[in-house]
């Protein structure tokens, strides 16, 4: 019964749709750092009669990879739903730690797709990967070229100024790694001092930056076909080169060629997302924002070893991320700045 969660959940949707509602197989999802992820069955009845759902749980936990807001995901989400972005179905969303311990979202289950990177770089999904990798930076061309205040979110979402945007998020991630660091990092120390002398040009567009596009986050039938994009809480307003430079990390090549997110070559999945996007991409400006891209990532890896090894948590997840990606992440560092060859051609 999972220490009761599935009893407090069924009262609390229960009062929320005015109806009894029954929580069934309810099961923790062994995937994600930044919210505990459940799917269960509810049960209730409708006008129509019985009905049961597949639904997802996302509780906020004791202690995550990012301190985010939940809704900035939800009204992410919701701002996507009915686009050419496919997002899962919202129920609601709940603040009130009182009911479950610790805020939550709620939303309907997207049926038949794989995330798990390993996974998808195996039988039946490999077969499809290069598609699959055209429809990912196409739809992050998509979230690029969407207006934020047609969908809303230029509501919701800090406004940030062109020039800005650089700023702002170096700063973030900079304050990241002070305060998280337990013992010094010059490779990430040297390249905040390059990208604070070289900093990068305006952002050509302000655009909704999802925050943490990547082939994890992603939903894959065995077609190839992505059905979901997840995981929006990191979702803000800013330059999208930011989101095309995380999603072609280094880290998240997979499969130990030059297959950026286990998929396409990084020119490709460059002009696949220009395309959609309708920008062109400043091989300096990108250059750049891979460099916060690998700050970034480091700040997250390294806030995940110091709240194990603190006791914030007991979760193996947040230690084995941050010793899987601390020393890849240094790698893809010293490569961008010229001081390390990868050893196979770009």
């Amino acid at each position: 019964m999972m220490g009761g969660l599935d009893e407090r959940l069924a009262n609390y949707l229960t009062r929320h749709m005015g109806r009894p509602v029954r929580v069934d197989s309810l099961d923790r999802i062994p995937v994600g750092a930044s919210r505990e992820t459940y799917r269960f069955v509810m049960r209730t009845v409708g006008e129509t009669g019985p009905t049961s759902r597949r639904m997802i749980l996302r509780l906020d936990p004791p202690a995550s990879l990012i301190e985010t807001d939940r809704r900035t995901e939800y009204a992410a989400i919701r701002a996507f739903h009915g686009s050419d972005v496919p997002v899962p179905e919202l129920l609601m969303v709940e603040e009130n730690p009182d009911a479950l311990g610790a805020s939550f979202i709620v939303m309907q289950e997207i049926e038949g797709g794989e995330a798990a990177p390993y996974k998808l770089m195996e039988p039946p999904y490999e077969a499809n990967l290069a598609a699959t990798g055209r429809r990912k930076w196409s739809i992050l061309g998509s979230i690029a070229k969407t207006d934020p205040a047609a969908c809303g979110l230029d509501r919701i979402l800090p406004p940030v100024a062109a020039d800005d945007c650089w700023r702002e998020e170096l700063q973030r991630w900079e304050t990241v790694l002070d305060a998280d660091e337990l013992e010094p990092q010059p490779i990430q120390r040297a390249a905040i001092r390059w990208m604070k002398r070289n900093p990068p040009p305006p952002a050509q567009r302000i655009s909704v930056v999802h925050g943490d596009y990547r082939t994890g986050n992603l939903l894959v039938n065995d077609r190839g076909a992505i059905i979901g994009v997840l995981d929006w809480e990191m979702a803000h307003l800013g330059d999208p080169l930011e989101d095309l430079a995380w999603s072609i990390n280094r880290v998240w090549c997979f499969r130990k060629d030059e297959r950026r997110g286990g998929m396409l070559p990084k020119d490709e999945a460059i002009a696949i997302w220009e395309e959609a996007s309708g920008l062109t991409v400043d091989a300096d400006a990108l250059r750049w924002w891979e460099l916060l891209a690998c700050l970034k990532g480091q700040a997250i890896w390294i806030s995940a070893t110091k709240e194990y090894q603190t006791g914030a948590t007991r979760d193996p997840l947040m230690a084995l991320t941050g010793w899987m990606q601390v020393n890849s992440q240094d790698r893809a560092t010293l490569e961008l700045m010229g001081h390390l060859s990868h050893g196979v051609s770009k």
